[in-house]
């Protein structure tokens, strides 16, 4: 049952995903932007944590 609920729910994020696109293309391309940027934020917060912990914890 389980896997029949994942089915659906991805297949109606498809549906949702490809809506927006086709409605309105230019807001898809901000939302994709916006992920990236989110990334890429994660990312080098991770990088300067890990830069930190080798450093043994200084400033």
């Amino acid at each position: 049952m389980a896997v029949n609920a994942k089915k659906i729910a991805v297949y109606a994020l498809v549906v949702f995903a490809l809506y927006v696109i086709i409605t309105d293309p230019a807001k898809a391309a901000d939302y994709v932007q916006i992920g990236f940027e989110g990334i890429s934020d994660a990312a080098k917060a991770i990088g300067d944590f890990m830069t930190w912990v080798a450093n043994g914890g200084k400033s």
